[in-house]
């Protein structure tokens, strides 16, 4: 019996280990260097200039969009709202105007999902442009995964359809929706930012105080520094003048 099953158990174990092997070649994702190069996914730009974005996750909230977008008027400061389609559908109001304020809208899915397949995101984003279409009357170009999650057939989807994937600088996550305190938000973008950077706040998805009263500081700390602030696209538009 010993001598039969032996080779049995061998050959189940290589075959378990093959279907793994084959299951990580399939689900592996090219790395940043690739999507950086082929301009598919970006992650911030380098330049000298003085420049950075800020970009707002999961709003618009009723309140603190309000008092974000105040903030932002108060600086003549432009931002990059990635906003969630149900949020947008219950709060057209704020929508319009971040629109009418210069402010940039893209699409961050309809229900902020954090599974979801393929064919599922791609309804979702559908709904989303279709509902910012509605209020401003122009549809969003720029996409941001939830949470920053991504496949290559995730971007292969999106990019056929004309979307351009947009992360943030690696240090300059703020981590507001852990609500860790507003010093800690404050000290994150001031003590790493870079001229080119790509921020991360959060509008939207819960209690946004410590958001408000952060941007409250950084912005004009940044600003008395030279700092001018973007959206996103603006910042694309200053990569490929950097690069030709």
């Amino acid at each position: 019996m010993k001598k039969i099953f032996t080779p049995l158990i061998c050959l189940i174990f290589v075959g378990i280990l093959l279907a793994l092997g084959l299951n990580l070649r399939v689900s592996a994702v090219k790395d940043r260097y690739h999507y950086e190069t082929t301009g598919e996914i970006m992650w911030e730009i380098k330049t000298e200039e003085k420049v950075v974005a800020l970009t707002f996750d999961d709003g618009p909230h009723p309140k603190h969009t309000a008092e974000i977008l105040d903030i932002l008027s108060n600086y003549d400061a432009k931002a990059t709202f990635f906003v969630v389609g149900e949020n947008a559908e219950k709060n057209s109001d704020l929508i319009l105007r971040q629109y009418n304020e210069g402010h940039e809208i893209a699409n961050h899915t309809y229900t902020h999902p954090l599974k979801t397949t393929l064919a599922k995101l791609e309804k979702e984003l559908k709904q989303t442009d279709e509902i910012i279409f509605s209020i401003t009357g122009t549809y969003p170009e720029l996409f941001r995964p939830v949470e920053g999650q991504y496949s290559d057939q995730m971007i292969q989807s999106v990019v056929k359809k004309g979307y351009r994937v947009i992360m943030w600088s690696w240090h300059q996550d703020t981590e507001d929706w852990k609500n860790p305190g507003i010093h800690r938000i404050e000290k994150t973008v001031l003590k790493g930012v870079k001229p080119g950077n790509i921020i991360l706040f959060h509008d939207g998805g819960g209690n946004r105080r410590q958001t408000v009263e952060a941007l409250e500081k950084i912005i004009p700390e940044l600003k008395e520094q030279g700092y001018e602030f973007v959206t996103v696209s603006e910042l694309i538009k200053m990569k490929h003048v950097q690069t030709k």
